[in-house]
């Protein structure tokens, strides 16, 4: 069977709403291949999502905007496990995240997390991951029912959300005045 009517045969029993009941794993893919593998993994059928936010850079001559993933080296992706050949056999991916060979997801509220704070439009940037800090519940503006640790930078407020599965977070500013502590 020629791999273009193997791809096209796939493709026809795969759909992203057919994934919308699998969960989220985390795909470690090689640097600068994120778009890449986003693609490549949404043209095979498969519900991918690549979280980016705007950076500034500042040449001799000019300042460029350019878009950069907010988690560096991972492109999310909805899959069953029994059907994960096609995944690993895309260009650019190096493996499932997990811990040694169970794949483990990403949880869904996270995800769900990170994707309204890209939608809502706030300015956000990859940030250390925390373990430990002050948990908060947003009750107003773009971001009401999300849970996220609360940090002071520079007289302002920062929410920071994280992906535990990667022990890598994001941050945005916010509104003090939005947030609630969760005790």
């Amino acid at each position: 069977m020629s791999a273009a009517l193997l791809e096209g045969t796939l493709r026809a029993q795969i759909s992203p709403q057919s994934m919308a009941g699998y969960p989220w794993f985390a795909l470690r893919v090689k640097s600068n291949f994120e778009r890449t593998v986003e693609r490549s993994v949404s043209s095979r059928g498969f519900e991918a999502y690549l979280p980016t936010y705007k950076q500034r850079k500042r040449l001799s001559d000019r300042t460029k905007e350019t878009e950069q993933p907010l988690f560096p080296g991972y492109v999310f992706c909805r899959l069953d496990l029994l059907n994960r050949l096609p995944i690993l056999t895309v260009p650019g991916v190096v493996h499932i995240v997990g811990a040694g060979r169970t794949f483990l997801p990403v949880e869904e509220s996270e995800i769900a997390a990170v994707q309204r704070l890209v939608q809502c439009g706030l300015a956000a940037s990859p940030w250390p991951f925390l373990k430990v800090g002050q948990k908060v519940l947003i009750e107003k503006g773009p971001l009401t029912g999300i849970e996220g640790n609360l940090v002071s930078f520079r007289g302002g407020y920062r929410l920071v959300l994280s992906i535990s599965l990667l022990q890598r977070s994001i941050s945005a500013e916010l509104d003090g005045d939005w947030v609630r502590r969760i005790v």
